[in-house]
């Protein structure tokens, strides 16, 4: 377990879901405020939760949250964006009938993560997995949609150079602070981070449905685990 400066001893248990409970509320209402009085446009909207929210992983493997109350946040949040693809529950960051499940998919791969890098006391990896997924793709979509010039297809998705190149770069360098603080400056770190970087650009190019929200975080976070077993410190 990773301690924040001053937080040397675990908090209790209510308090841990409280911490992460207000976080992910303040970025949700962060979201709604931009909806209701900026009228951005509803990609904004996502970004601006898909990336808050994503960081609520690191105070789930800060604060050491048990593995049976995030993976229990993770079934009510996936059950409630499958809800909002049909009712308007999420205004802003769902649209009725949108034809993409990325929402759902982002929420089942915390429980997924949760349940398997918890269980092996690896959850610095579980964090790496959510982060690359976070900023990411998070910025990838922000900065294609924006600069994005260079145009290619995968299976019919259209992505640019531009946002894969931010994708790329955004995710060796999550990548690399998240190994950087679990593991050390070691040689590992800074290779595995690329390799990371690199697959996980990959997996977000097939992004139809939005299945990138589930094969990029797991992806990455199997990955990095799997070559870190490889090349041992």
């Amino acid at each position: 377990m990773i301690t924040i400066p001053g937080l040397e001893s675990i908090p209790p248990l209510w308090l841990q879901i409280a911490i992460a409970a207000v976080w992910v509320l303040f970025i949700l209402a962060i979201a709604w405020g931009v909806n209701r009085f900026a009228h951005k446009e509803p990609e904004i909207i996502r970004k601006i939760v898909h990336i808050g929210t994503g960081n609520v992983i690191l105070l789930a493997w800060w604060l050491n949250i048990p593995a049976s109350i995030g993976i229990t946040a993770s079934i009510v949040a996936s059950a409630v964006t499958l809800l909002s693809y049909r009712l308007p529950i999420l205004p802003g960051i769902n649209s009725v009938g949108r034809q993409s499940l990325g929402t759902f998919f982002y929420s089942v791969s915390f429980g997924i993560l949760i349940a398997c890098f918890w269980y092996l006391q690896q959850p610095q990896y579980a964090a790496l997995g959510i982060l690359v997924m976070t900023w990411g793709d998070g910025f990838a979509a922000l900065i294609g949609q924006r600069f994005g010039k260079h145009k290619y297809k995968v299976f019919g998705s259209q992505k640019s150079w531009e946002g894969s190149l931010t994708m790329t770069f955004a995710s060796y360098i999550v990548s690399s602070l998240v190994l950087l603080v679990s593991q050390g400056n070691i040689w590992q770190t800074w290779v595995v981070s690329l390799l990371v970087a690199v697959v996980a650009t990959a997996l977000e190019a097939f992004s139809f449905l939005g299945i990138d929200n589930l094969t990029v975080p797991l992806g990455s976070a199997a990955l990095a685990f799997m070559l870190m077993q490889l090349f041992p410190i």
